[in-house]
């Protein structure tokens, strides 16, 4: 049986669940907007997990879930939670079962589309970029300040720069205007992300296990996500192959960072170099599926199905500030 947490209505769990549906494989979706129904509890015996999951009057044994795919919001972002008093019973039971099955995922035998532990480099860019230049993939250079002058020194020497957020909260990329620069004194009290832009084709790589999926974006748009609010028309998106050597560093990339299923950013330029921008550890790629007709849900449900013994693992390293 296959577990799949969050919201069910939410398109990528949908396609996976449906993935399952067409493969006839027994799942159980944990709705997470219903987490007061839910209750785990396990041991761990001689290295391996055992317990219960609750779920209203149903009871799974933990040991029979051959895969998990997660796709859980932060539980205070959950409606019925939120709307909750802060000391109220449903917060404190929300908090205490999002923790236990954190805890769970780290240690079960299942196979899980990713354990948390491996999605944690995501929280932080500059981190996960010097994680990403290990594995074969150029890393556009990136200044980290809250230095006006730094800033201006960087866009002398590389003449059109881009700035985005550190952390892993999505934030609009935006090229830094004449208009900006004007701004640029409320960097001191948030420090922010700047890179030296890169000109090439967009390039979204998603990989499930070794399988490589490369989706070709065409705008106009510094951020292609929001292509119709920057240049008033939608992105084109199209299945693209990558280069043999190129779509290696990805697999590599992704098992690197200890990601069975991970969503790469890309932009190849006219030479033929790879940049990676960063690793989406827990990728949205319904948009992508619909739009460029690969069967990316279907890989996943392969995936968490397969007989494989599963052998990623997140690597551990000790990196200088300079990469």
């Amino acid at each position: 049986m296959i577990l799949l947490c969050g919201i069910p209505s939410e398109p990528p769990l949908a396609m996976v669940a449906s993935a399952l549906q067409q493969s006839r494989v027994h799942y159980f979706v944990l709705n997470q907007r219903a987490v007061e129904q839910a209750h785990i509890e396990f041991t761990l015996r001689g290295g391996h997990a055992y317990g219960w999951l609750e779920y209203g009057n149903a009871s799974y044994r933990l040991e029979d879930f051959q895969g998990v795919y997660l796709r859980l919001m932060d539980e205070l972002s959950v409606p019925e939670v939120a709307q909750s008093p802060p000391d109220s019973e449903l917060r404190i039971h929300a908090r205490r079962f999002h923790e236990s099955i954190a805890a769970w995922l780290e240690v079960t035998d299942s196979k899980v589309v990713n354990r948390p532990s491996a999605m944690a480099s995501n929280n932080s860019k500059p981190f996960q970029a010097q994680l990403i230049r290990r594995y074969g993939l150029c890393v556009p250079e990136t200044l980290i300040t809250n230095d006006p002058e730094l800033v201006l020194e960087f866009r002398r020497k590389h003449g059109r720069i881009i700035y985005k957020s550190i952390s892993g909260a999505r934030s609009i990329v935006q090229t830094l205007e004449d208009k900006d620069v004007g701004r640029l004194e409320k960097i001191r009290w948030c420090a922010t992300q700047f890179q030296q832009y890169i000109e090439g084709v967009d390039i979204r790589v998603h990989t499930v296990g070794r399988q490589v999926f490369a989706t070709r974006i065409v705008s106009g748009a510094v951020d292609y996500r929001y292509a119709q609010s920057q240049v008033g028309e939608s992105a084109e998106l199209e299945a693209w192959e990558l280069p043999p050597e190129i779509a290696r560093s990805c697999v590599a990339v992704a098992e690197g960072l200890g990601l069975p299923f991970a969503g790469l950013d890309l932009k190849i330029t006219p030479s033929g170099r790879a940049f990676c921008f960063e690793v989406n550890p827990c990728p949205g790629f319904s948009y992508y599926e619909a739009s460029a007709g690969q069967p990316i849900a279907m890989a996943v449900a392969e995936y968490l199905t397969s007989r494989e013994t599963e052998s990623i693992a997140p690597v551990a390293v000790a990196l200088s500030p300079g990469g």
